[in-house]
């Protein structure tokens, strides 16, 4: 029998729920897929909080990797048997089994497992369209990333690399500070014991740099905003401490003329054309042992609650996966 993670209500991890359910044959342009892998994200607590509205009763996790077991109608691009991965809605991904639309795939080359892949797929890109859409970085600039020992960052510090950047990067503990250094962040600054703006200025020789990339939103962005040198960009792509507060626009005007962006996955990967082409990088740099994928924590589909607790308090390192 095929189970599933679910929720009736929003809240917090106690809310979500393993239940045995029902998957069906799957209907035109549809695929049946068998999960051997399912990535946990930050975004699902979005959801399971309600900062993400979804209609309820729900499913859980935009991310998985496993085998097409039954191909519906109309589907040409893929066949029975072939490895996916996948990132996005519609939400269902934490399942032992699901039915979902084919054009959601992509398919994953052999020199990648599922485990890997569903620690990487989202966070992996997010990396490349930050990387490679947001802003025209140049070997030789520098950039400031928080939250460098997490998914995202550990990505993004081997990718800089890549690309000749410079990377500071914030951390809570020397653990994760030696973790960030290890995968190529040049410069690391201990948040919560020293002061961000006045770190970076350091590092700049007091031009401060042209791009943030913040992922936890609230409790960062001042400090972020400060950070960037004149006619600098703040790319807020996450909001693990909270929602970003309103922006002033006189305030960007007074610190430098700066700019801030909101992105969001989905508008990188919605055109089929550019998904493939970030996911072909992204797959090429990981399956030549170009950047490594660090899945620091593993559990069961059925721990899910506990795996929420230790992602939102922030007890996790790179990836998280739910292993079947």
């Amino acid at each position: 029998m095929a189970h599933a993670v679910r929720f009736k209500e929003t809240g917090g991890p106690d809310v979500l729920r393993w239940e045995e359910v029902v998957v069906g044959d799957p209907g035109p342009g549809e695929v049946r897929i068998r999960h051997e892998a399912v990535g946990l994200n930050f975004a699902d607590t979005y959801f399971r909080t309600g900062l993400y509205p979804a209609p309820l009763p729900a499913g859980m996790g935009v991310e998985g990797a496993g085998v097409i077991e039954a191909v519906g109608d109309g589907v040409t691009d893929f066949t029975e048997g072939d490895r996916v991965t996948y990132t996005g809605s519609p939400l269902g991904a934490y399942s032992t089994e699901r039915v979902m639309p084919a054009d959601s795939l992509i398919k994953l080359p052999d020199e990648i497992d599922f485990e890997t892949a569903s620690a990487m797929t989202m966070r992996g890109l997010t990396s490349s369209y930050l990387l490679r859409r947001i802003y025209p970085l140049k070997a030789g600039d520098t950039i400031l990333l928080t939250a460098a020992a997490g998914g995202v960052g550990l990505i993004v510090c081997q990718w800089a690399k890549l690309l000749g950047l410079t990377v500071i990067g914030t951390v809570s503990t020397e653990e994760k500070a030696e973790l960030a250094r290890a995968h190529g962040c040049d410069h690391v600054i201990h948040y919560r014991s020293e002061s961000v703006p006045e770190r970076v200025r350091e590092l700049t020789d007091g031009a401060g740099v042209p791009v943030v990339f913040d992922s936890v939103g609230e409790s960062t962005f001042a400090g972020s905003l400060a950070s960037l040198r004149r006619r600098g960009l703040l790319v807020c792509f996450g909001t693990a401490s909270g929602p970003v507060p309103p922006i002033n626009a006189m305030q960007l005007a007074v610190n430098g003329s700066l700019f801030v962006t909101r992105p969001a996955l989905a508008d990188y990967i919605a055109d089929p054309a550019e998904r493939a082409e970030l996911a072909g990088e992204l797959f090429g740099h990981v399956a030549a042992g170009r950047i490594s994928i660090e899945v620091g924590q593993r559990y069961a589909l059925q721990d899910a609650a506990q795996a929420h607790r230790d992602l939102e308090s922030g007890k996790t390192t790179g990836s998280s996966v739910f292993v079947l």
